[in-house]
């Protein structure tokens, strides 16, 4: 059995809330952001009363595959050209400083 979750905000918890998320919300502003987070947090209220007991969990609701381009080589390997950039280089590997001890 689901139980309902009743959440009023307050003013106090507005602000609490905009500190912790580092937002700067007005006090002019603060009624409205009361009535939008509310409308949240009902809205999920709903979702998590609805039964969901039976049903699998998909990626896509249309139950598509992913279209997926087809992999292939396009340019040519051009390594040697590229590490001739490099400082030091050994079988295509790039060699770079000792950074750890």
């Amino acid at each position: 059995m689901l139980r309902r979750l009743q959440l009023s905000l307050n003013k106090e918890q507005i602000k609490y809330l905009a500190i912790l998320s580092r937002m700067d919300i007005q006090d002019s502003e603060i009624k409205d952001v009361v009535d939008k987070l509310s409308r949240i947090v009902e809205f999920v209220d709903q979702l998590q009363a609805v039964s969901t007991e039976g049903t699998e969990p998909m990626a896509h609701p249309l139950e598509q595959g992913q279209r997926l381009r087809i992999d292939k080589v396009t340019e040519d390997n051009q390594r040697e050209k590229i590490q001739l950039n490099a400082n030091e280089t050994n079988n295509g590997m790039y060699l770079v400083p000792k950074v750890i001890d």
